[in-house]
């Protein structure tokens, strides 16, 4: 006979447990450690701990006392009360039991989720100040590049006007020097084009991803449905791919790539690749472990079969569209046939030095907004303040660009035209102090321990880092294009 979903449930037995020595040291070691579960009901989650432990010995609960609450035909909100301690003992026989009592409830279907809410946490005076000082670092960081720039680029027009009206002999005994020398190697395609621009379409794509997943999230409370964020990221993430064939595939065809197929599929399986093998990795410690966290085999499998009926298809078309109406080369200026060799240059004026100075102001104007993500992601709170997140997103890609404009400028007036690579690395060196970040939250932050646990929060750490460096990169590389072009066209050049 059907139980009523209103009909409360007398304590009843769930299973009957034999406490044999392995069994034994597996109790005691979760009461030890203060382990704790979670469970879903209705998308609801509920805590409970494991047991406790009293004067050195371990005791757990082996009742669970669930109270629903109801309005009309929904759960509005459920507790889960452990209950009855019992001492762990080799031999003892132990009886799990669990009770249901349904209590009518005013709490509206649409705000079941604001218990689980943490205002005092996420709108902290701490937050606020953070986003206010960052958004002081954007307007203080523009009007200085900008005033940097445009008096120190007039100073550079009046020479280069100057340098025109003299002759060709008296310009050769000159002192000449500066970005101007470099005009016909400053447009030479990067090296490792094909890597370069896929990087560029993933960045692109990642870029538009992540602001659809955020408007989605302040429009439409993604956070309600368990599983509902992964599910909008995967399917937008599939949707944008002709972004990345489109950006990545036209780049290519203006740097003179010949092997467009080739580059096709590093643009549309880098960044799936990268992530599948790194879950894939963790996957394999999670069954070794036996661990809940291990992901289905047919998952597994519909992720193959997205990749490739639907992600592959997608970057094609954009590759094709993007090649077409975007591949012509459009550079300001010829490139010369023979390289300019690089001269000497004081050390920190090196790529090198530059690219790993690039991700400092960047990680400032984020690094109080990654302690609320990371304490959200790890600690099981629920984030809901995605217009926070939009708005740090947005100052972090205008904090990227300023710097790259900058470091950009001083590579090339030290006569240093590899700038493609080094605003693109100067800009994801932001990844590199997120990454630097996780390791003090690891060891300062959370209490994990052991293979698994490491494994799983240092190669999810390391898939964010590495995202969002390839998002910063595209934002470095994009505005830093844009910049070159800009004051290159505004030069007359010989």
């Amino acid at each position: 006979m059907p139980i009523s979903p209103y009909d409360d449930i007398s304590p009843t037995e769930i299973c009957m447990v034999d406490l044999s020595e392995e069994k034994h040291k597996a109790f005691v070691y979760a009461v030890k450690n203060q382990y704790w579960y979670q469970m879903y009901i209705d998308d609801l989650p509920i805590w409970g701990v494991v047991g406790k432990e009293e004067e050195k010995k371990y005791y757990i609960y082996t009742h669970k006392k669930f109270d629903i609450s109801y309005n009309g035909k929904q759960i509005v909100d459920v507790t889960l009360t452990p209950e009855r301690k019992e001492l762990l003992r080799v031999g003892a026989k132990i009886k799990f039991t669990y009770e249901v009592n349904w209590k009518p409830s005013s709490v509206k279907f649409e705000d079941r989720f604001d218990k689980y809410l943490d205002p005092n946490f996420f709108q902290h005076r701490i937050h606020w100040f953070s986003i206010f000082n960052s958004f002081m670092m954007v307007i203080f960081l523009v009007g200085l590049v900008s005033m940097i720039l445009m008096r120190t680029l007039r100073k550079d027009y009046a020479r280069y006007s100057k340098d025109e009206e003299t002759d060709d002999m008296e310009r050769d005994l000159g002192d000449e020097y500066g970005w101007k020398q470099i005009h016909g190697d400053v447009f030479r395609p990067a090296s490792n084009a094909m890597l370069f621009s896929a990087l560029i379409g993933a960045g692109h794509q990642l870029t538009s991803v992540v602001m659809c997943v955020i408007t989605f999230a302040i429009l439409g409370e993604l956070y309600t449905e368990r599983g509902s964020m992964l599910s909008t990221t995967i399917f937008v993430y599939a949707a944008t791919s002709p972004i990345n064939g489109y950006f990545g595939g036209s780049l290519y065809a203006r740097m003179g790539g010949k092997q467009w197929i080739k580059q096709m599929l590093l643009s549309a399986f880098i960044v799936p690749a990268l992530v599948c093998g790194t879950a894939f990795f963790i996957n394999f410690i999670a069954i070794y472990y036996h661990a809940s966290r291990a992901i289905p085999f047919g998952t597994m499998v519909a992720v193959t079969c997205i990749c490739i009926f639907v992600i592959l298809p997608l970057t094609l078309i954009g590759t094709i569209v993007g090649r077409n109406l975007d591949g012509q080369p459009d550079y300001p200026c010829r490139v010369n046939a023979v390289p300019r060799p690089i001269p000497e240059k004081k050390w920190f004026m090196e790529p090198a030095v530059i690219i790993l100075l690039g991700g400092v102001l960047p990680f400032g104007s984020i690094f109080i907004e990654m302690y609320f993500i990371f304490t959200s992601f790890w600690a099981y709170k629920i984030y809901y303040v995605y217009g926070f997140m939009l708005l740090v997103f947005l100052i972090l890609i205008t904090v990227t660009m300023c710097v790259t404009i900058v470091c950009t400028y001083f590579l090339l007036n030290a006569e240093d035209y590899r700038w493609q690579w080094t605003s693109f690395m100067a800009a994801a060196s932001t990844s590199i102090y997120v990454y630097m970040y996780s390791f003090y939250y690891f060891f300062f932050k959370t209490k994990m321990y052991g293979l698994f646990q490491t494994a799983f929060y240092f190669g999810y750490m390391a898939l964010f880092s590495g995202a969002l460096g390839i998002i910063c990169g595209t934002a470095g590389y994009y505005g830093t294009n844009h910049f070159v072009r800009k004051i290159y066209s505004n030069v007359k050049i010989d």
